[in-house]
């Protein structure tokens, strides 16, 4: 058996996934999540789970603990738990500074206490905000236009305070997603929110029905057709780069940060385009207004993951990802 790890979120989208990958490399898996917005369904069976918010120190505390004295103490976290939906927090602040900073800074101060060397963190592209060159590298401006991303860049600089404590040992990733898309090749797991806002989920929703009008926000962007233009990665690709970021601390690697993306944009009518092929269906799209803190374009330059990790995304195909999000999407 190797390394136990700790993963937060594990009953969510991307969670879920690194949680199955983790399992199969054989490692010991703790999942905590406390089910608002991650699915019991989604937890592997082989996992050990605790419905727990990460917030809550004694509870979290006593998990640790127990861990330890089963003889299987937790070695590594992987963080997916906290907020997404970028367009709710600016309405939302509190809520997401909560779950994005404050949580966790409360399982750093764990992983002190329980002697936790490394920390692998779901970051985000939003960290950059109105990128100045594209593709967007590492030392880009770090100048995010909305709270979603402030708070991804304000835990980071957390983790960069508890790696620079002397005689503590801790390392960690900070991994920048652009956009996660897709599910599992079982069709299994899959991408599934409560109140969906990301664009390939909600335009394949619309393709079943479940939408009556699909709303496209901004058509005035510089832009082959005025839409924005985001680089979506398959979850699969994503969890990968998520466990060579583990194998690389393990293997004595230096607190870094990554991004990840599969470096080609498409724009949002360029989406609605390939849904429509793959799904046969004409969809009502209704064009709408800009939303605030919605950068133009957003690409990624993943060449430092893939130079330094070793990571090559399996799966770069969008029409493959949408594919394979359709398949999850049309479960029975």
């Amino acid at each position: 058996m190797k390394h136990h790890v700790l993963v937060t979120g594990g009953a969510g989208y991307i969670g879920s996934h690194a949680v199955r990958a983790l399992l199969a490399a054989e490692y010991e898996v703790t999942v905590v999540d406390f089910l608002k917005r991650g699915h019991l369904e989604f937890v592997h069976p082989d996992a050990h789970f605790f419905e727990c918010d990460i917030g809550d120190m004694a509870m979290m505390r006593g998990i640790f603990q127990q861990q330890k004295e089963k003889g299987i103490p937790i070695d590594a976290v992987m963080h997916f738990a906290g907020r997404i939906e970028a367009g709710l927090s600016a309405a939302e602040r509190d809520d997401f500074f909560y779950n994005n900073v404050a949580c966790g800074e409360r399982l750093l101060m764990l992983c002190e206490d329980f002697n936790v060397k490394h920390f692998v963190f779901s970051s985000t592209a939003a960290v950059y905000g109105e990128p100045e060159e594209i593709p967007i590298k590492e030392d880009a401006v770090l100048r995010p236009v909305n709270y979603y991303g402030m708070t991804k860049l304000e835990f980071e600089k957390r983790l960069e305070i508890e790696a620079s404590k002397p005689d503590r040992g801790f390392s960690y990733v900070a991994l920048r997603y652009f956009n996660a898309a897709g599910a599992h090749e079982s069709a299994e797991i899959g991408e599934w929110h409560p109140h969906e806002s990301h664009l390939i989920p909600r335009v394949l929703q619309a393709a079943k029905g479940e939408i009556k009008r699909l709303d496209i926000y901004g058509t005035d962007y510089p832009t082959k057709d005025g839409t924005c233009v985001r680089d979506y990665i398959h979850v699969q690709d994503l969890v990968d780069a998520h466990l060579l970021a583990l194998e690389y601390l393990f293997g004595a690697g230096k607190s870094d940060v990554f991004n990840l993306g599969n470096g080609n944009g498409f724009t949002v009518k360029e989406v609605i385009r390939i849904v429509e092929e793959i799904t046969g269906k004409t969809l009502n799209v209704v064009e709408e207004l800009r939303r605030e803190g919605d950068p133009a374009v957003l690409v990624a330059d993943s060449s430092k993951a893939q130079s330094i990790l070793g990571w090559t995304p399996k799966h770069p195909d969008l029409k493959d990802i949408i594919q394979s999000a359709w398949r999850w999407e049309s479960r029975g």
